[in-house]
């Protein structure tokens, strides 16, 4: 279904949803999108940037329309609504992702997809919706397109989000701009952020929360490679990212900034990443402040599997019963 002027965004409604009235505030409201009261974009974090991508399907003229956020229409006459619908349309359907870990290994990320989202929230209105029962008012309509997706009631994706074919939702929530790859299963309570990067035959289990990153538009979102496993209650937030094959154990937080060791040799790896197939569990490590000593949470890689084990889920618990991390 293509969006209309008269009812604003109608992608993502379901055929059988009443068409809204648009009504509401002119500046966005919702999950840390960094509009301003006076509806201007500001910088409210600092997070982790990194290369970004200028091989994109998004048209350019996003980007004129970020530096005058002030312009009704685009230089060609199309209203910034059109435009934006267009360049969300590609991310909904797959055909422009906000980044991707390119063949040098470095995440690249598509800052003009970013920036259409963050316009997205200045510019389109809000809407009444719903889905049998349950009624909903917001300025971003659910997806409604899945094909090959198994989509378990109560799972709830905003258009913007693209999930490949094969993958598997239960009750969970992926927010706009998000990626999920096939064979990957969203289990029950796990949340996907915005713009959040999820592999093929990843596992993020019950309650694992995989936080959003919209802004600034350079910043890298979190990513979470093929094959890896998210225990569950983790979190990773903050642009962090879980290289290909990595198991992190139940109830870990992964930040930008959280310190990664080996718990063999004492080495530190790079902060916020957990390293190619390993094995990884929260700890913590003491730190001594004026006003004592105090355990600041870390994360310790516990063993590096081999290439074969990637898939072997009876090894990674024999490695945390070994390491009496597991009953």
């Amino acid at each position: 279904m293509s969006p209309g002027r008269d009812v604003g965004i109608s992608v993502g409604w379901a055929d059988h949803a009443p068409r809204p009235a648009w009504e509401g505030p002119e500046e966005p409201a919702g999950e840390s999108t960094g509009w301003a009261a006076a509806g201007r974009l500001v910088k409210v974090v600092t997070v982790s940037t990194s290369v970004t991508v200028s091989d994109t399907a998004i048209d350019p003229v996003i980007d004129t329309l970020w530096e005058n956020p002030d312009a009704s229409e685009a230089p060609d006459g199309r209203p910034v609504y059109d435009v934006v619908v267009e360049a969300v349309n590609l991310l909904d359907t797959g055909k422009a992702r906000v980044a991707h870990v390119a063949d040098t290994g470095e995440v690249v990320v598509d800052e003009r997809a970013k920036r259409a989202i963050l316009i997205a929230f200045r510019v389109l209105p809000m809407a009444e919706s719903a889905a049998g029962d349950f009624h909903y008012h917001d300025r971003v309509p659910l997806k409604t397109s899945f094909d090959g997706v198994r989509v378990v009631p109560g799972a709830i994706v905003r258009w913007g989000a693209y999930v490949e074919p094969g993958a598997v939702l239960m009750p969970s929530y992926t927010n706009i701009g998000g990626y999920v790859g096939a064979g990957t299963l969203v289990d029950t309570w796990a949340t996907v952020g915005s713009c959040a990067q999820i592999g093929r035959r990843v596992h993020l289990s019950g309650g694992v929360g995989i936080g959003g990153v919209l802004e600034p538009p350079n910043a890298k979102p979190v990513v979470i490679e093929d094959d890896a496993f998210i225990g569950s209650r983790c979190m990773v937030v903050e642009g962090a990212r879980v290289r290909r094959g990595a198991k992190l154990g139940a109830g870990a937080i992964l930040t930008a900034s959280t310190h990664v060791f080996d718990a063999n040799t004492g080495e530190e790896y790079p902060r916020g990443e957990i390293p190619e197939r390993a094995v990884a569990v929260g700890s913590s490590r003491v730190k001594s402040f004026p006003g004592g000593d105090y355990a600041l949470p870390c994360v310790l890689v516990l063993r590096t599997l081999a290439e074969g084990e990637i898939h072997d889920k009876l090894a990674l618990n024999d490695v945390l019963r070994e390491h009496g991390v597991a009953p």
